[in-house]
C-alpha cells in the first residue's frame, strides 16, 4: 500500500472495528459460535460512546406496553423515514438482547417493588427505559462487555479495508507495533459516530467518523447523513468546546422543565408532549428561543426533583464541577452534536452491499432511526444488531483468500485528502448545525474546497512519524470525507424533516420523503445515488441465522 511496511500479521474469521456495545456484542456472539475474532479498538477499554450513554435502553415493558407501541413511537420520531419492518424487527429483539446482557453480568436499577426500574424519555408514550447506576447505563454496559474477556488489540486503528472480487479479504491496521495486515473474510464496522465534526459534542474524542470513511472507500453506500441529532440539553459553560457533559433526557422524564433567561417555559405550546417532545423539536425550540432573546443557552429547572443526586449521580458530579448545585441552581444547557442517525446502509443483520462488510451501532443505517432517533433506541440497536452480526458473520467463514502484501496499492494515511480539524469544526458548526439554509450549505462546500486547497500537498510516501500522528491523519481524513458527504446530502434535502432543519425550506415535502444515498465516485468524491440502488438491493436478505 504505497510502500507501507507490513510489520505484523494475523488471521481470523471476523475483524471487529470498535470496542463499544455493538462491536463487543458481535465479538462475543461470534466467539461463542466458534469463530476466531479480533477486535481492534483505536482507544482504550472505555474510550467509547457507549461508556458515556446516560439515559438507558429502550425495551418493551412487560406491563402496559407493547411492541407496536414502541414501534409507533419510533416511527413518529423518525418523521417519515423509518423502515417499519426494520423498526419492528429490532424492537422485537430487545427483550432477548437485554436478557443476554444481564446473563453476562450487567446490573440494572430496581424499583421499590424489586422489579427493573423504568423511566420515560422524550418521544416515548410510556415508561420503558431501563437504566443502571442512575444515569450511568452506558458505563455498566461497557463494564459487563469488557469483563467478558474478549481478545482486543487496543490502540489499533484501521487504515483500509482490503477487498477483492469475492468481497472483504481483511484490513490494514496501524498500532504501536507498526503497520499490520489482518487476513479475514468478514469485517464489522462498529466505530460510533461523527460528533467531532462539530466544535461541541457529547461524543468522546475518538468519534471521528472513521467507519463512514472506511465504508465509502470500500464501496459501500451511506444514507441519511444529513440527519445529525443535536441533544437539546448539554451542560453549557462559556467557551466550552470539545466533549461536553450531557444532561440526560431522563431528567425531564422525571419532571424537570426548560425555561429561558426570563424564566418563561421554552416548550409551552410547542408540542403536546411539552418538555418530552422528540429531540429534534426540543432542539429547534431552544435554538429559536436563543435566537429571539440573543442568548447562547437556556436553563433546565430540576430544583423540584426529590433525590436528584441519588438518581443522577453522574450529572450531579458534572454540575458540581461547574460550580452548580441542581437542588438550588438552574442548569444552563444548549444543544450540541450528539448522534448520527444515518450511516452505512445495512439490513437488520448488519450486512452492507460489500460482501463480508458489516456495520452495527451508530455508524450503521438500518432503517430504525429515520430522520430522528427516538431516545434510548441506540443501545437497543447496538445490542440487537451486534448479536445478529456475530451470527451472520459465520456465512463468510472460508470465503476469502489470504492477502499477498505485494498486491496492495494505494496511498499512505497522510496522503488522504484532509482539512485542518479546527477549521473544519468551525465550518460545520456555523453552516450545518441545528438550523441550516441553502446559502450556508453552499458556503460550507466552497469553504471546505478552500481548506483542502490549503492543505499540505501529500507526496504519497510513508513518513517516519508516531502512531498517534498517523491516527490523527486518518481521523482528519475521515472527518473531511464525511463532511463532504454530509454537506452534499444536506444541500440536496431542500426541506425540514426530523433533525434536519432548513430555515429556507421550513416544511417537509412529500416528494422528498425518501432517504438520501451517497457513495464514492471514481474521482474519490462523494456523489448522490439517484438510480434507486443502495437501499433495497439483493444483499438485504433478512432473516439471517438466529443469533441465540
Amino acid at each position: 500500500m504505497g510502500g507501507l511496511p507490513v510489520e505484523w500479521e494475523a488471521e481470523v474469521d471476523l475483524v471487529v472495528v470498535g470496542g463499544g456495545v455493538a462491536g463487543l456484542t458481535a465479538a462475543r456472539t461470534a466467539s461463542l459460535r466458534g469463530l476466531r475474532v479480533l477486535t481492534l479498538s483505536k482507544g482504550g477499554a472505555t474510550d467509547t460512546s457507549t461508556q458515556y450513554a446516560q439515559g438507558g435502553i429502550a425495551v418493551v415493558a412487560p406491563h402496559g406496553d407493547s411492541v407496536e407501541s414502541h414501534v409507533r413511537d419510533t416511527v413518529v420520531a423518525g418523521a417519515g423515514l423509518c423502515e417499519t419492518d426494520a423498526v419492528r424487527s429490532i424492537v422485537e429483539g430487545g427483550v432477548d438482547a437485554v436478557a443476554a446482557l444481564t446473563d453476562l453480568g450487567a446490573v440494572f436499577d430496581l424499583g421499590r417493588d424489586g422489579e427493573v426500574s423504568r423511566t420515560r424519555e422524550g418521544g416515548h408514550s410510556t415508561r420503558r427505559i431501563i437504566h443502571a447506576g442512575g444515569d450511568a447505563t452506558g458505563a455498566e454496559v461497557q463494564r459487563a462487555l469488557n469483563a467478558a474477556g474478549l481478545p482486543i488489540l487496543f490502540g489499533a486503528a484501521v487504515v483500509e479495508i482490503v477487498t477483492g472480487p469475492e468481497g472483504v479479504r481483511g484490513v490494514i491496521a496501524v498500532s504501536d507495533k507498526g503497520f499490520g495486515l489482518v487476513h479475514a473474510p468478514a469485517v464489522l464496522l462498529a466505530t460510533g459516530g461523527l460528533g467531532q465534526l462539530y466544535a461541541c459534542s457529547t461524543n468522546p474524542p475518538g468519534a471521528t467518523a472513521d467507519g463512514i470513511a472506511l465504508a465509502l472507500r470500500a464501496g459501500a453506500f451511506v444514507s441519511d447523513l444529513e440527519f445529525v441529532q443535536f441533544h437539546p440539553t448539554v451542560l453549557f459553560t462559556p467557551g466550552g468546546l470539545g466533549r461536553r457533559p450531557l444532561i440526560s433526557e431522563a431528567v425531564r422524564g422525571e419532571g424537570a422543565t426548560l425555561v429561558d433567561s426570563q424564566g418563561d417555559p421554552v416548550m409551552a405550546g410547542v408540542h403536546p408532549r411539552g418538555d418530552l417532545a422528540p429531540r429534534d423539536i426540543v432542539s429547534r425550540a431552544i435554538a429559536e428561543r436563543m435566537r429571539t432573546l440573543g442568548t447562547d443557552h437556556v436553563y433546565l429547572d430540576a430544583r423540584a426533583l426529590d433525590g436528584f443526586a441519588e438518581r443522577f449521580p453522574t450529572i450531579t458530579a458534572s454540575c458540581r464541577a461547574a460550580g452548580l448545585d441542581p437542588r438550588t441552581d438552574l442548569i444552563p444547557v444548549a444543544p450540541a452534536a450528539h448522534y448520527q442517525c444515518g450511516g452505512v446502509v445495512t439490513d437488520t443483520h448488519g450486512r452492507t452491499a460489500v460482501p463480508g462488510l458489516y456495520a452495527a451501532g451508530e455508524v450503521a443505517r438500518t432503517g430504525l432511526h429515520g430522520a430522528n432517533r427516538l431516545a434510548s433506541n441506540s443501545l437497543l440497536e447496538g445490542l440487537v444488531v451486534g448479536e445478529r452480526v456475530g451470527a451472520a458473520a459465520g456465512e463468510r467463514v472460508g470465503a476469502a483468500t489470504r492477502i499477498d502484501p505485494a498486491e496492495l496499492t494505494g496511498g499512505a494515511p497522510h496522503a488522504l485528502p484532509r482539512a485542518d480539524r479546527k477549521l473544519l469544526q468551525e465550518l460545520m458548526t456555523e453552516q450545518a448545525a441545528v438550523v441550516r439554509d441553502g446559502d450556508g450549505l453552499r458556503a460550507g462546500v466552497l469553504r471546505l474546497i478552500g481548506l483542502l486547497a490549503e492543505s499540505p500537498d501529500p507526496d504519497g510516501q510513508v513518513r517516519a512519524e508516531s502512531t498517534a500522528a498517523i491516527v490523527r491523519d486518518l481521523e482528519d481524513a475521515a472527518l473531511t470525507l464525511t463532511a463532504r458527504a454530509l454537506l452534499l446530502a444536506a444541500s440536496a434535502r431542500a426541506e425540514s424533516r426530523g433533525c434536519h432543519t432548513r430555515s429556507d425550506h421550513p416544511e417537509p415535502r412529500e416528494e422528498l420523503r425518501r432517504s438520501t444515498v451517497v457513495r464514492l465516485g471514481a474521482d474519490g468524491r462523494p456523489q448522490l445515488v439517484t438510480d434507486g440502488t443502495g437501499l433495497a438491493p439483493t444483499w438485504r436478505r433478512d432473516p439471517a441465522p438466529a443469533a441465540r
